[in-house]
């Protein structure tokens, strides 16, 4: 038992090692080396887990998946507050979560991440399912179509996680919560607008 956990750890720390320098420096200059002398272990040790650097991007990717999944699972009070909520925690997550973050840069090089590729796409994906929910639900105002408004959500979010590399301001509440103000009284059936938090219904702010 002490030795699988042993290993479960080493490929952890891999994955990590692995995942800032992808960050920092991109999937083509980061090196094997590198990652393993990072990671506090041997290359032998690396080559045990992973065949090659793209079987460890695979596993960084997948990782990144596997969050971002998480993050999507929390509920609120419908759908369109749900993807309020979850925009918010996906923003949070790219700030402090360097795997994430990884896995994002990695989707832009599909051919590197291959088992867990697409992580843009399963983003994209997400929140037009979201939105296609909360049009169900009557929140849309009926001249706007959920593509449309899924089209806006998934663009700011990949601007804000692709800014937010040179400058960590884009990744803090204030630019997404701005983001949800201006849209809301355009997207939302005007009914439905003041039971929702732009900010997040965690954080108690309404729109407004």
């Amino acid at each position: 038992m002490a030795k699988q956990d042993r290993a479960v750890r080493t490929r952890t720390a891999l994955i990590e090692s692995a995942a800032a320098l992808f960050d920092r420096e991109g999937y083509e200059l980061a090196s094997l080396s590198t990652i393993s002398a990072r990671a506090g272990v041997s290359s032998g040790a690396l080559h045990f887990h992973f065949t090659s650097k793209a079987a460890l991007a695979d596993a960084v990717g997948q990782a990144a998946a596997q969050r971002l999944e998480g993050i999507t699972q929390q509920r609120a009070d419908g759908a369109l507050q749900t993807l309020i909520d979850v925009t918010h925690a996906l923003v949070q997550a790219l700030d402090r979560d360097v795997v994430l973050r990884a896995g994002f840069g990695l989707s832009d090089s599909l051919e590197h991440v291959r088992v867990g590729a697409g992580l843009r796409g399963k983003w994209q994906g997400w929140v037009e399912d979201s939105l296609a929910r909360a049009d169900r639900e009557g929140a849309l105002a009926p001249e706007n179509s959920a593509q449309d408004a899924a089209t806006a959500v998934v663009a700011v979010t990949a601007g804000l996680e692709t800014l937010g590399r040179q400058d960590e301001w884009w990744l803090s509440h204030a630019p997404l919560t701005r983001f949800w103000q201006l849209i809301l009284p355009r997207l939302v059936e005007p009914s439905r607008l003041d039971a929702l938090v732009a900010s997040g219904s965690g954080a108690g702010v309404p729109w407004a």
